[in-house]
């Protein structure tokens, strides 16, 4: 599983969320157990780090908005968005990407 939240630094929600999602995952429960040992997770808790760091709204370091460049994302220019989607299409081409 891939779980990414924040893309817009603005979203604090996201981040509340995921808390949550982590302490779910990380739990000391039957059902926490189970998945783990079923389940590969891939958590992203930020794709804008930079854009939250600087206090922007919407844009990362390069002035964009991270979700317009989802399509497309540079290296130099989108990082993040870059590398989760290099990560996502090799789970994808191993056949291990069960849900985004």
């Amino acid at each position: 599983h891939h779980r990414p939240a924040r893309v817009h630094p603005g979203e604090t929600n996201a981040s509340w969320m995921m808390e949550g999602v982590m302490e779910a995952l990380l739990a000391d429960s039957h059902l926490a157990r189970e998945l783990r040992s079923m389940l590969a997770f891939k958590v992203v808790p930020c794709l804008n780090p930079d854009g939250v760091i600087m206090g922007n709204y919407r844009c990362g370091l390069s002035g964009e908005d991270l979700n317009r460049s989802w399509a497309e994302p540079q290296l130099a220019k989108h990082p993040t968005i870059h590398a989760t989607k290099e990560l996502l299409a090799r789970l994808a081409a191993a056949d291990r990407l069960c849900l985004f």
